[in-house]
């Protein structure tokens, strides 16, 4: 019986398997033939020699700079709308305040990016605004409830004592709570910042502008070598906003 339930599950993960590839009506026998291995080969060999023209070079520079406006601004809206969720989200506007801001949190955040870019697409037109309309939706739902837990976390003691002395709300919070959140609030925005750049290069794939918008036509025109050097210029914007945030982490929340 023992050994009869260790063989069931690889059993049934490999039925899976199996079945996965019969219901995918799978031919991998063209794709790992002569000539499927050969297109292939083909096909990959034209990213081995990028588009190194300066005419070329120019137009990714500015789609660089398009996607990197696109992630900042998008990021900055979506600290802005999140943090003024999160406030009633968190439980200082009473019960029913809480109830509708985590239920309109939860509704920005389960509609994925590119869902957000077609829509935007629609109602903005294409171009770098749909992007970043999109990024800030998506990322407001996400910041908003990490900064409405982040709150219910912190404690009240300094601004409930500023309160006391004379304060108003907004001052002690500013004053009292603002202060211990901060650090938080600063690493969940960047880690979010580098996610958006990862994202803004993809939302051009439904005309939503930046970097993805070139790769998305060089590969529909098959002009391989021009999207290889698409695909090297996100990499590279990719590990200087890494750095980048590395550095802004150590130096505003850690230090």
């Amino acid at each position: 019986m023992r050994s009869l339930s260790r063989y069931a599950l690889p059993s049934l993960l490999l039925a899976a398997v199996v079945g996965s590839f019969v219901y995918l009506q799978l031919d991998t026998g063209a794709l790992f033939s002569r000539d499927g291995l050969g297109q292939m080969a083909d096909y990959a060999s034209g990213f081995f020699s990028p588009d190194l023209s300066p005419g070329h070079l120019k137009a990714i520079g500015h789609g660089a700079l398009e996607t990197l406006a696109m992630s900042a601004v998008g990021t900055l809206l979506a600290a802005l709308l999140g943090l003024l969720l999160a406030l009633p989200a968190s439980g200082r506007f009473g019960l029913l305040a809480k109830g509708a801001s985590r239920l309109l949190l939860n509704a920005l955040r389960a509609i994925p990016e590119l869902v957000w870019a077609a829509l935007m697409v629609l109602a903005a037109g294409l171009g770098p605004n749909a992007g970043t309309l999109a990024l800030a939706l998506h990322t407001a739902g996400v910041l908003g409830r990490l900064f409405a837990e982040a709150l219910e976390n912190t404690p009240s003691g300094p601004a409930d004592a500023l309160r006391l002395s004379g304060c108003n709300r907004i001052s002690a919070f500013c004053y009292g709570t603002l202060p211990i959140l901060w650090p938080q609030l600063m690493a969940y925005t960047l880690y979010r910042w580098e996610n958006n750049i990862r994202m803004a290069s993809v939302l051009g794939f439904v005309g939503a502008g930046g970097l993805g918008q070139m790769l998305y036509m060089s590969l529909s025109l098959f002009q391989e070598a021009q999207a290889s050097t698409v695909i090297l210029a996100m990499l590279l914007m990719v590990l200087a906003v890494d750095a980048l945030s590395g550095w802004a982490r150590l130096r505003w929340v850690r230090g």
